[in-house]
């Protein structure tokens, strides 16, 4: 039975706005996400990621999911309050974190039937910082 591991892109944050054109003055080409073309924009952009997604098949193992993140002003942190009152003192900032440089900007899900072919999967998740790969808990969601 084959295990499913979670490998979070860890790197500098990125003008995911420029992609996107969701913001007219932050895109050169003004660029709307759902114009005819935009997804061939962002294959040719990210090349690495389908050379990564073929080098996975080329393993024995399979992309199950993933997804890039928006850039961190598209989110932030909580601190839930206490029990009965989660949401009413919840405690909210603006981005991951004040101290550190380097933000998770996405994340494959990968099928393989062994560590070690998980481990080979994690070198070669393309990025400009590093990689944290995870088995992930089966749950039976």
């Amino acid at each position: 039975m084959a295990d499913t591991y979670v490998y979070l892109i860890h790197e500098g944050d990125w003008d995911s706005d420029a992609y996107l054109g969701g913001q007219p003055e932050a895109s050169p080409e003004g660029r709307d996400p759902a114009a005819p073309g935009a997804a061939a924009d962002m294959d040719a952009s990210f090349p690495e990621h389908k050379a990564f997604q073929q080098a996975v098949v080329d393993l024995g193992a399979r992309v199950v999911g993933g997804a890039a993140l928006q850039s961190t002003r598209h989110g932030g942190t909580v601190t839930p309050g206490t029990k009965g009152r989660l949401v009413e003192d919840a405690v909210y900032t603006d981005g991951p974190f004040p101290d550190t440089s380097e933000v998770i900007t996405g994340f494959y899900l990968v099928e393989t039937d062994d560590e070690d072919t998980a481990r080979r999967v994690a070198a070669l998740v393309p990025t400009g910082g590093h990689i944290e790969w995870r088995k992930v808990f089966p749950t039976g969601m």
